[in-house]
């Protein structure tokens, strides 16, 4: 009994288990979905008895196999090499482990996946064990022959396979299913059995490879693939922590092609698809903008009070005619002095109405072209707020702060524009402009998520920053107000201050430039 104090029996025990399993899911496989074909109450019956019988062929086979490999007595001679029954077999098997772990690589690297097909009949339950039996006769071989490859005494080779059928019986479920989840460690076994096969060729041939050089090898890489799953894990998990829309926009998006400039290669978790190059650039925007918008807060799509147009219902009456006339817009805010004295909302075509016959405007809600003003918080999500435009009947929405000062104004073409860009007005000039190629001029109010879309970059827009737009990304960075002709270069962007008007930054010059040459002022 001092084989059991040998740790070599014991390594070559421990590894052979773990190898008997993994090469066995195969045949679960198989036998799982031959038992699929049974009615239900019959499948895990015949999934025991497969397993079994895979046992009972496995130890059968090992007995026999055991005998012939003490077959020593030369045969015949090829040359100076003197084969014998016992050279032959090894010879045999390891050609035979070969051709199997290139067939079953090829299948996994080239993604050809085991299918089960539907059928609506159910196969009589004798038919069904007989074909187990075949898939265990031909599934048996590769484990079996491992074994003689991998350890010396029979006692070591059938207590392996013993435990290892007793695995899958107990965890047949969550073998399959942990195998299926992680294809890193079938393609670890199958290199395993690579090895295995080649040194038993090289043992019918003569040349004798000592197995502790395999177990090192064998122990070398588990402790690698240990380490490669540990990482995983770990990226899935900071993974995780992204928000769920994020991680699905960015996928989408990879998918259609999209490019990010800026970003570092760890970033990119998958090129850009072939087919992705036939989506144009507007089309990804605007699937970007859809994907994004669920997160976005209203102040990045309103119209912010600094670029509202409304009326003074106190004016002269002429001079608001005259303002009325060369407004783009169908609807306006009409206040008393100031904006945020808001008495309601009122078509322009009504307002011109009231002026040209009245020389005034009726500010009665009940008689007057005014509506009551509908009122939103900040702190609602744009989704909230676009149902609030269903229900509106085409009326604009005030956004309110905290404390009931209007922040800006809210269209069904603002949400439009979230999604597909600018729509400016014949006011308006577009928040961005293309200099030259890799040039921008670009508004201070200019929205960060369209601007990464046209820079195709990102890292502009954070879930934690309480700005939306480029003038507040700036100015979070520079932390004051910077001067005319102020620069900053990151993430493989250039911005120049180019005008600075009532305390706010109004224009900026952007360039794209190398990423070796950027860096944070």
């Amino acid at each position: 009994m001092e084989w059991l104090l040998d740790p070599t029996i014991w390594v070559g025990l421990i590894t052979l288990i773990i190898l008997e399993i993994v090469l066995g899911i195969d045949n679960l496989i198989f036998i799982a979905i031959l038992a699929e074909k049974l009615p239900p109450h019959q499948r895990d019956r015949a999934r025991l008895l497969g397993l079994s019988l895979a046992m009972a062929m496995r130890l059968g086979l090992l007995t026999i196999v055991s005998w012939l490999v003490t077959l020593t007595t030369p045969l015949f001679s090829v040359g100076p090499l003197a084969f014998s029954g016992r050279d032959l077999i090894l010879l045999v098997g390891g050609i035979f482990l070969l051709f199997k772990a290139t067939v079953e690589l090829h299948e996994r690297l080239e993604g050809v996946m085991h299918t089960q097909t539907q059928t609506t009949a159910y196969a009589s339950f004798a038919a069904v064990v007989a074909q187990i039996v075949v898939l265990d006769a031909v599934f048996s071989l590769d484990a079996v022959i491992t074994a003689v490859g991998m350890v010396d005494e029979l006692g070591g080779m059938m207590a392996a396979v013993i435990i290892s059928i007793g695995v899958m019986m107990l965890a047949s479920k969550p073998l399959t299913r942990f195998v299926n989840a992680h294809p890193t460690v079938v393609v670890l076994c199958l290199s395993f059995l690579l090895m295995i096969g080649l040194s038993l060729v090289a043992e019918g041939l003569g040349f004798h490879i000592p197995k502790g050089y395999l177990y090192a090898a064998i122990g070398f890489s588990v402790l690698i693939e240990t380490l490669n799953q540990f990482a995983r894990r770990n990226f899935l998990r900071s993974e995780a922590r992204r928000p769920f829309r994020e991680r699905t926009a960015q996928a989408v998006l990879q998918l259609l092609g999209s490019r990010r400039h800026g970003l570092a290669e760890s970033d990119a978790t998958a090129p850009a698809s072939a087919e992705g190059q036939n989506f144009a650039a507007e089309e990804r925007n605007m699937v970007s903008g859809v994907l994004t918008l669920a997160g976005r807060s209203i102040r990045s799509v309103m119209t912010p009070r600094t670029e509202i147009s409304w009326v003074d219902i106190d004016g002269d009456a002429d001079s608001l005619l005259a303002q009325l006339q060369n407004t783009p817009h169908s609807q306006l805010p009409v206040c008393r002095g100031q904006a945020d004295n808001l008495l309601g909302i009122a078509r322009t075509k009504d307002l011109i109405r009231d002026l040209a016959l009245h020389r005034r405007i009726d500010e009665s809600l009940e008689t007057g072209p005014l509506r009551a003003p509908i009122f939103l918080p900040e702190t609602a999500g744009v989704l909230r707020a676009i149902e609030m435009l269903k229900r509106a009947h085409g009326q604009l929405i005030v956004i309110t702060d905290e404390y009931g000062a209007i922040l800006g104004l809210l269209t069904p073409v603002d949400i439009l524009e979230a999604i597909a860009g600018e729509f400016p007005d014949e006011d308006e000039q577009p928040t961005v402009s293309l200099v030259e190629p890799g040039t921008w001029l670009v508004d201070g109010a200019a929205d960060l998520h369209h601007l990464e879309q046209v820079l195709e970059t990102g890292g502009l827009v954070s879930e934690d920053a309480d700005y939306t737009s480029l003038a507040g990304f700036l100015l979070a960075r520079f932390e004051t107000l910077p001067e005319q002709g102020a620069v900053l270069e990151i993430d493989g962007l250039r911005y120049e201050i180019v005008a600075v008007e009532d305390r706010r930054i109004a224009k900026v010059r952007i360039d794209r430039i190398a990423m070796e040459t950027a860096q944070v002022d």
